[in-house]
Protein backbone atom coordinates (compact mmCIF):
# COMPACT_ATOMS: atom_id res chain seq x y z
CA UNK A 1 0.00 0.00 0.00
CA UNK A 2 1.65 2.74 -1.17
CA UNK A 3 1.29 6.37 1.18
CA UNK A 4 -0.82 8.54 -1.22
CA UNK A 5 -3.48 5.12 -0.73
CA UNK A 6 -2.98 5.18 3.31
CA UNK A 7 -3.54 8.91 3.61
CA UNK A 8 -6.67 8.26 1.22
CA UNK A 9 -8.17 6.24 3.18
CA UNK A 10 -7.73 7.91 6.28
CA UNK A 11 -9.82 10.27 4.76
CA UNK A 12 -12.15 7.68 4.28
CA UNK A 13 -12.93 8.38 7.77
CA UNK A 14 -15.23 10.26 7.01
CA UNK A 15 -17.92 7.99 5.95
CA UNK A 16 -19.79 6.26 7.69
CA UNK A 17 -18.60 2.51 8.93
CA UNK A 18 -20.91 0.80 6.55
CA UNK A 19 -20.77 2.35 3.73
CA UNK A 20 -16.71 2.35 4.01
CA UNK A 21 -17.02 -1.57 3.75
CA UNK A 22 -19.09 -1.18 1.05
CA UNK A 23 -17.86 0.93 -1.58
CA UNK A 24 -14.36 2.37 0.31
CA UNK A 25 -12.26 0.40 -2.16
CA UNK A 26 -14.25 2.31 -5.43
CA UNK A 27 -13.53 5.71 -4.34
CA UNK A 28 -10.12 4.92 -3.16
CA UNK A 29 -9.60 3.69 -6.37
CA UNK A 30 -11.20 6.32 -8.20
CA UNK A 31 -9.00 9.01 -6.44
CA UNK A 32 -5.89 7.12 -7.49
CA UNK A 33 -6.59 6.47 -11.05
CA UNK A 34 -6.92 10.15 -11.57
CA UNK A 35 -3.78 10.67 -9.20
CA UNK A 36 -0.46 12.02 -10.31
CA UNK A 37 2.33 9.74 -11.09
CA UNK A 38 4.72 11.33 -8.34
CA UNK A 39 1.73 12.34 -5.87
CA UNK A 40 2.16 11.91 -2.13
CA UNK A 41 -0.63 13.51 -0.37
CA UNK A 42 -4.83 13.57 -1.62
CA UNK A 43 -5.24 17.47 -3.08
CA UNK A 44 -6.78 20.21 -1.01
CA UNK A 45 -10.09 19.61 -3.24
CA UNK A 46 -10.08 16.08 -3.09
CA UNK A 47 -10.17 15.90 0.74
CA UNK A 48 -12.52 18.58 0.82
CA UNK A 49 -14.43 16.46 -1.74
CA UNK A 50 -14.47 13.41 0.54
CA UNK A 51 -15.29 15.33 3.47
CA UNK A 52 -18.00 16.93 2.37
CA UNK A 53 -19.33 13.05 0.65
CA UNK A 54 -19.04 11.72 4.32
CA UNK A 55 -20.29 14.33 6.00
CA UNK A 56 -23.38 13.91 3.37
CA UNK A 57 -24.03 10.15 3.65
CA UNK A 58 -23.56 10.59 7.36
CA UNK A 59 -26.37 12.74 7.23
CA UNK A 60 -28.43 10.87 5.07
CA UNK A 61 -28.16 7.58 7.14
CA UNK A 62 -29.27 9.83 10.42
CA UNK A 63 -32.33 10.96 8.18
CA UNK A 64 -31.22 14.47 8.31
CA UNK A 65 -30.32 15.30 4.78
CA UNK A 66 -32.40 18.24 4.85
CA UNK A 67 -29.34 20.10 7.36
CA UNK A 68 -27.13 20.92 4.45
CA UNK A 69 -29.70 23.05 2.82
CA UNK A 70 -31.01 24.17 6.04
CA UNK A 71 -27.53 25.40 6.74
CA UNK A 72 -27.35 27.44 3.31
CA UNK A 73 -30.74 29.38 4.20
CA UNK A 74 -29.52 30.23 7.32
CA UNK A 75 -26.15 31.49 6.00
CA UNK A 76 -28.83 33.54 3.80
CA UNK A 77 -30.54 35.01 6.45
CA UNK A 78 -27.49 35.60 8.35
CA UNK A 79 -25.81 37.70 5.53
CA UNK A 80 -29.25 39.81 5.04
CA UNK A 81 -29.23 40.85 8.88
CA UNK A 82 -25.18 40.88 9.19
CA UNK A 83 -25.07 43.38 5.92
CA UNK A 84 -28.08 45.65 7.12
CA UNK A 85 -26.21 46.05 10.49
CA UNK A 86 -23.22 47.02 8.89
CA UNK A 87 -25.65 49.84 6.68
CA UNK A 88 -26.79 50.99 9.74
CA UNK A 89 -23.40 50.86 11.84
CA UNK A 90 -21.51 52.66 9.01
CA UNK A 91 -23.83 55.60 9.40
CA UNK A 92 -23.03 55.91 12.93
CA UNK A 93 -19.84 56.13 12.61
CA UNK A 94 -20.17 58.98 10.44
CA UNK A 95 -21.85 61.06 12.70
CA UNK A 96 -18.82 61.59 15.78
CA UNK A 97 -19.87 63.10 19.19
CA UNK A 98 -19.73 67.14 19.30
CA UNK A 99 -15.78 67.87 20.35
CA UNK A 100 -17.22 69.69 23.63
CA UNK A 101 -18.99 66.94 25.18
CA UNK A 102 -14.92 64.84 25.15
CA UNK A 103 -15.49 61.68 23.63
CA UNK A 104 -12.61 60.08 21.78
CA UNK A 105 -13.06 59.48 17.86
CA UNK A 106 -10.75 57.69 15.06
CA UNK A 107 -10.23 61.20 12.90
CA UNK A 108 -13.33 62.05 11.49
CA UNK A 109 -15.28 58.64 12.47
CA UNK A 110 -16.84 57.76 15.68
CA UNK A 111 -14.27 54.46 15.63
CA UNK A 112 -12.12 52.16 14.09
CA UNK A 113 -15.20 49.90 13.14
CA UNK A 114 -15.74 51.88 9.60
CA UNK A 115 -13.18 49.87 8.25
CA UNK A 116 -14.79 46.75 9.31
CA UNK A 117 -18.26 48.07 7.94
CA UNK A 118 -16.91 49.01 4.83
CA UNK A 119 -15.79 45.52 3.91
CA UNK A 120 -19.10 43.87 4.96
CA UNK A 121 -20.55 46.33 2.62
CA UNK A 122 -18.60 45.47 -0.26
CA UNK A 123 -19.37 41.96 0.36
CA UNK A 124 -23.38 42.89 -0.20
CA UNK A 125 -22.14 44.03 -3.51
CA UNK A 126 -19.98 41.13 -4.30
CA UNK A 127 -22.92 38.98 -3.72
CA UNK A 128 -24.79 40.74 -6.08
CA UNK A 129 -22.22 40.42 -8.90
CA UNK A 130 -20.63 36.84 -8.33
CA UNK A 131 -22.07 34.87 -5.81
CA UNK A 132 -20.15 32.12 -4.41
CA UNK A 133 -16.20 31.81 -3.55
CA UNK A 134 -15.35 35.49 -3.91
CA UNK A 135 -18.39 36.20 -1.43
CA UNK A 136 -17.25 33.75 0.91
CA UNK A 137 -13.95 35.10 0.77
CA UNK A 138 -15.23 38.39 0.74
CA UNK A 139 -16.85 37.35 3.90
CA UNK A 140 -14.53 35.43 5.57
CA UNK A 141 -11.84 38.91 5.28
CA UNK A 142 -14.94 40.99 7.07
CA UNK A 143 -15.11 38.31 9.97
CA UNK A 144 -11.29 38.38 10.39
CA UNK A 145 -11.29 42.33 10.22
CA UNK A 146 -14.10 42.46 12.84
CA UNK A 147 -12.27 40.69 15.32
CA UNK A 148 -8.91 42.29 14.54
CA UNK A 149 -10.85 45.46 15.00
CA UNK A 150 -10.44 44.83 19.45
CA UNK A 151 -6.53 44.34 19.10
CA UNK A 152 -5.88 46.89 16.66
CA UNK A 153 -8.32 49.71 18.94
CA UNK A 154 -5.77 48.37 22.01
CA UNK A 155 -2.60 49.43 20.11
CA UNK A 156 -3.59 51.92 18.51
CA UNK A 157 -5.30 53.42 21.49
CA UNK A 158 -8.86 54.44 19.38
CA UNK A 159 -11.99 54.02 20.22
CA UNK A 160 -13.82 50.59 18.42
CA UNK A 161 -17.17 49.63 18.59
CA UNK A 162 -18.33 47.35 21.67
CA UNK A 163 -18.27 43.87 22.08
CA UNK A 164 -21.70 43.52 21.88
CA UNK A 165 -22.02 44.74 18.61
CA UNK A 166 -18.89 42.57 17.05
CA UNK A 167 -19.33 39.41 18.62
CA UNK A 168 -22.81 39.20 17.08
CA UNK A 169 -21.67 40.11 13.44
CA UNK A 170 -18.65 37.70 14.07
CA UNK A 171 -21.47 34.99 14.61
CA UNK A 172 -23.28 36.07 11.83
CA UNK A 173 -20.50 36.09 9.70
CA UNK A 174 -19.37 32.88 10.38
CA UNK A 175 -22.75 31.18 9.90
CA UNK A 176 -22.64 33.11 6.23
CA UNK A 177 -19.46 31.70 5.62
CA UNK A 178 -22.22 28.77 4.03
CA UNK A 179 -23.48 30.72 0.97
CA UNK A 180 -24.26 28.82 -1.53
CA UNK A 181 -22.67 28.92 -4.68
CA UNK A 182 -25.69 29.59 -7.04
CA UNK A 183 -28.96 31.59 -5.81
CA UNK A 184 -31.54 33.45 -8.60
CA UNK A 185 -31.18 37.11 -9.24
CA UNK A 186 -33.51 38.25 -6.41
CA UNK A 187 -31.83 36.83 -3.44
CA UNK A 188 -28.16 37.46 -5.17
CA UNK A 189 -29.77 41.80 -5.20
CA UNK A 190 -31.69 40.82 -1.23
CA UNK A 191 -28.83 42.42 0.90
CA UNK A 192 -28.64 45.41 -0.98
CA UNK A 193 -31.78 45.90 -1.10
CA UNK A 194 -31.33 45.47 3.00
CA UNK A 195 -28.19 47.76 3.21
CA UNK A 196 -30.59 50.73 1.63
CA UNK A 197 -33.65 50.17 3.74
CA UNK A 198 -31.27 49.90 6.74
CA UNK A 199 -29.42 52.61 5.73
CA UNK A 200 -32.52 55.05 5.18
CA UNK A 201 -34.11 54.06 8.40
CA UNK A 202 -30.90 55.16 10.38
CA UNK A 203 -30.54 58.19 8.31
CA UNK A 204 -34.13 59.27 9.51
CA UNK A 205 -32.52 59.15 13.36
CA UNK A 206 -31.14 61.98 15.23
CA UNK A 207 -27.63 63.10 14.62
CA UNK A 208 -27.60 63.39 18.38
CA UNK A 209 -28.12 59.94 19.24
CA UNK A 210 -25.58 58.70 17.16
CA UNK A 211 -22.64 60.73 18.39
CA UNK A 212 -23.61 60.93 22.67
CA UNK A 213 -25.29 57.23 22.87
CA UNK A 214 -23.14 54.41 20.88
CA UNK A 215 -23.55 52.23 23.25
CA UNK A 216 -27.31 52.76 24.18
CA UNK A 217 -28.56 53.48 20.93
CA UNK A 218 -26.97 50.05 19.78
CA UNK A 219 -28.23 47.75 23.01
CA UNK A 220 -31.13 48.89 23.31
CA UNK A 221 -33.55 49.34 19.83
CA UNK A 222 -31.55 47.65 16.85
CA UNK A 223 -29.64 44.34 18.05
CA UNK A 224 -32.77 42.77 20.12
CA UNK A 225 -34.71 44.20 17.57
CA UNK A 226 -32.96 42.35 14.82
CA UNK A 227 -32.92 39.05 16.75
CA UNK A 228 -36.49 39.58 16.57
CA UNK A 229 -36.66 39.89 13.01
CA UNK A 230 -34.78 37.30 12.18
CA UNK A 231 -36.38 35.21 14.59
CA UNK A 232 -39.56 35.81 12.97
CA UNK A 233 -38.56 35.19 9.28
CA UNK A 234 -36.89 32.11 10.25
CA UNK A 235 -40.00 30.98 11.87
CA UNK A 236 -41.96 31.88 9.31
CA UNK A 237 -39.88 29.83 6.82
CA UNK A 238 -39.43 26.52 8.74
CA UNK A 239 -43.75 26.57 9.09
CA UNK A 240 -43.63 26.71 5.43
CA UNK A 241 -41.20 24.49 4.54
CA UNK A 242 -42.83 21.85 7.30
CA UNK A 243 -45.77 22.11 5.36
CA UNK A 244 -44.24 20.53 2.46
CA UNK A 245 -42.49 17.46 4.38
CA UNK A 246 -39.04 19.76 3.91
CA UNK A 247 -37.33 20.53 7.50
CA UNK A 248 -34.49 22.88 6.31
CA UNK A 249 -36.08 25.37 8.05
CA UNK A 250 -35.94 23.62 11.36
CA UNK A 251 -32.42 22.93 10.82
CA UNK A 252 -31.69 27.21 9.89
CA UNK A 253 -33.40 27.61 13.01
CA UNK A 254 -31.09 25.67 14.90
CA UNK A 255 -28.24 26.89 12.81
CA UNK A 256 -29.01 30.72 13.68
CA UNK A 257 -29.87 30.18 17.51
CA UNK A 258 -26.58 31.36 18.74
CA UNK A 259 -26.27 34.55 16.24
CA UNK A 260 -29.84 35.65 17.38
CA UNK A 261 -29.10 34.91 21.36
CA UNK A 262 -26.08 36.55 20.75
CA UNK A 263 -27.87 40.14 18.51
CA UNK A 264 -30.90 39.41 22.11
CA UNK A 265 -27.61 40.12 24.78
CA UNK A 266 -28.47 43.02 26.55
CA UNK A 267 -31.99 42.07 27.22
CA UNK A 268 -31.10 38.39 27.83
CA UNK A 269 -28.47 39.77 30.09
CA UNK A 270 -30.10 42.38 32.32
CA UNK A 271 -33.16 39.48 32.89
CA UNK A 272 -30.35 38.10 34.91
CA UNK A 273 -31.05 40.54 37.55
CA UNK A 274 -34.93 41.25 36.70
CA UNK A 275 -34.29 45.26 35.20
CA UNK A 276 -35.68 44.12 31.46
CA UNK A 277 -34.43 46.19 28.69
CA UNK A 278 -31.90 48.06 30.78
CA UNK A 279 -28.44 47.72 29.35
CA UNK A 280 -26.69 45.46 31.29
CA UNK A 281 -23.53 45.64 33.24
CA UNK A 282 -20.37 43.49 31.65
CA UNK A 283 -20.46 40.68 34.10
CA UNK A 284 -24.05 39.84 33.09
CA UNK A 285 -22.81 40.38 29.37
CA UNK A 286 -20.09 37.74 29.30
CA UNK A 287 -21.55 35.24 31.54
CA UNK A 288 -24.81 35.09 29.14
CA UNK A 289 -22.59 35.15 26.29
CA UNK A 290 -20.94 32.12 26.82
CA UNK A 291 -24.19 30.23 28.01
CA UNK A 292 -25.32 31.28 24.33
CA UNK A 293 -21.80 30.46 23.20
CA UNK A 294 -22.17 26.77 24.63
CA UNK A 295 -25.85 25.92 24.48
CA UNK A 296 -26.33 27.37 20.77
CA UNK A 297 -24.26 25.12 19.36
CA UNK A 298 -24.61 22.09 21.65
CA UNK A 299 -28.29 22.04 20.40
CA UNK A 300 -27.71 21.07 16.60
CA UNK A 301 -25.65 17.56 17.33
CA UNK A 302 -28.40 16.85 19.96
CA UNK A 303 -31.04 17.62 17.04
CA UNK A 304 -28.70 15.32 14.77
CA UNK A 305 -28.88 12.57 17.60
CA UNK A 306 -32.82 12.74 18.22
CA UNK A 307 -33.43 12.61 14.62
CA UNK A 308 -31.08 9.66 14.37
CA UNK A 309 -33.20 7.86 16.40
CA UNK A 310 -36.54 8.53 15.50
CA UNK A 311 -37.82 6.48 12.48
CA UNK A 312 -37.39 8.12 9.32
CA UNK A 313 -38.61 7.05 5.55
CA UNK A 314 -36.00 6.22 2.74
CA UNK A 315 -37.91 7.91 0.20
CA UNK A 316 -38.52 10.39 -1.34
CA UNK A 317 -35.53 12.22 -0.16
CA UNK A 318 -34.84 16.08 -0.78
CA UNK A 319 -31.59 16.59 -2.98
CA UNK A 320 -28.65 17.40 -0.16
CA UNK A 321 -27.63 20.05 -2.43
CA UNK A 322 -30.85 22.28 -3.07
CA UNK A 323 -33.62 20.54 -0.74
CA UNK A 324 -36.16 19.99 -3.24
CA UNK A 325 -37.83 16.62 -3.34
CA UNK A 326 -37.68 14.40 -5.74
Amino acid sequence: MTDLERRYLRLLGAYPTEYRRSRGAEIVGTYLDLARPDQRWPSAADAADLVRGGLRQRLRAAGAVDLIPGVRLAAVLAFLTATALAAAWSLLELRPAPAGLGMPTAGPFVSLGIGAWTVWLLAAVVHALAPGRWTRRTVAAAVLLTVALVPAAALVDLPRPPLFVLVPQVALGLVALGLPAALPAAPRAAPLIAVALAGTTAHQLSPGVFGASYHTWTAVPVLPGSAIALLAVTLLLAAGFALRADHRGVWAALVLLTPIGLLALQPLAAAVDGVGMTVAIWSELAATAVVIGLVGPALLPLALALRRRLPHRDSPAPCPTCGARR
